[in-house]
């Protein structure tokens, strides 16, 4: 006799992704509470507590208070930006390989930084970041203009991912150029090509806040029309969905989320391009699943790179970027090599 399995019902699906759902929240608990009591001078939970509830002015809570709580507040928000711009950008080109960066915006932004400080003489962290989200939002704008040209209904997945591999090529090869006559120039932007969340303050938090969330909720918009897109144009259509507002409001959220991270944090490869595979085992295609679970764990990832950064060399620390490609790049290779690529 034939066995024939059960397909799991609606209401067990949904069970699951909420069990799951409240796994990854406390994963993330446990990543910020590693976050902030870790690193080159160790901190005991208790004081940790004491410092973020009735601070006293000791050595712990300025620690705590001044250095790692900024540092984590901005790896969640880094984290979260970065991984659900990844699933994004993999659902509206349909291409398993595809991360944050094929818009443009990691190049762009890092032009506008180096460009600022040549031309305008831009000095404070503050003054990179405006310049650089600027910079990413320009770039972002270009390719998706160009990938509407000769075509109808918006950029289709190709035309962008061709668009998006020319602007980056050629703001590369500009900002290589710039960063040769300009010594500062060649300083920053090494530093921040190395991806980094220490040494941001929380005033950086504040500025890149508003813009991350605003592409969260940009993101959990798009998800119910990026479901009806992945079954193809000619279905999403005739379910009445409008496919260039759909992929105008995509690119706007990744836009925001990736600009607005590689902006104050640098170039953190692999988050967006990883976190999305690891996930969908666990929430399936259904984007309004797949865009929170891959947040979750993309800010679980980088928070906990960075916590590995610290510990590995004492008493300096490798920066979380470095980390992220130890991590990712045996990641990719296998991702590369799999005889049957995931399809999207």
């Amino acid at each position: 006799m034939r066995s024939t399995a059960v397909a799991p019902s609606p209401h067990g699906i949904r069970h699951r992704r909420l069990l799951v759902l409240l796994g990854l929240l406390a994963g993330l608990l446990l990543a910020v509470a590693l976050s902030i009591t870790l690193g080159s001078k160790p901190v005991p939970l208790a004081d940790a507590w004491h410092a973020l509830t009735a601070p006293s002015g000791t050595e712990h809570d300025i620690i705590i208070r001044s250095l790692r709580v900024p540092r984590t507040v901005l790896g969640v928000l880094a984290g979260l930006a970065l991984g659900v711009a990844g699933a994004l950008m993999q659902g509206h080109t349909r291409n398993p390989l595809a991360d944050p960066g094929l818009l443009g915006v990691t190049q762009g932004a890092a032009f506008a930084m180096v460009a600022s400080i040549i031309l305008l003489g831009a000095s404070s962290v503050l003054a990179y970041i405006w310049f650089g989200l600027a910079g990413a939002l320009v770039a972002s704008v270009a390719v998706f203009a160009l990938g509407m040209t000769g075509g109808r209904g918006g950029p289709t997945p190709v035309t962008l991912a061709l668009a998006g591999t020319a602007v980056s090529a050629l703001l590369y090869a500009l900002t290589s150029a710039l960063v040769l006559l300009d010594e500062q120039a060649m300083d920053v932007f090494r530093f921040w090509q190395a991806g980094s969340i220490a040494a941001r303050g929380s005033d950086v938090v504040w500025q890149v806040l508003p813009f991350i969330l605003a592409g969260l909720v940009l993101a959990l918009v798009n998800a119910p029309a990026l479901n009806a897109l992945s079954l193809g144009e000619d279905v999403a259509r005739g379910l009445g969905q409008n496919i260039a507002m759909t992929r105008a409001v995509g690119v706007a959220a990744v836009t925001l989320l990736s600009g607005a991270s590689v902006a104050a944090c640098g170039a953190l490869a692999f988050v967006g391009l990883i976190v999305p595979h690891l996930v969908r085992p666990l929430s399936g295609t259904d984007h309004r699943w797949l865009l929170p679970f891959s947040g979750l764990v993309g800010a679980v990832l980088l928070l906990v790179a960075d916590v590995l950064g610290r510990v590995v060399a004492p008493p300096g620390e490798l920066e979380v970027g470095v980390v992220l490609a130890l991590i990712g790049a045996p990641f990719f290779i296998a991702l590369v090599r799999r005889r049957k690529p995931v399809r999207l």
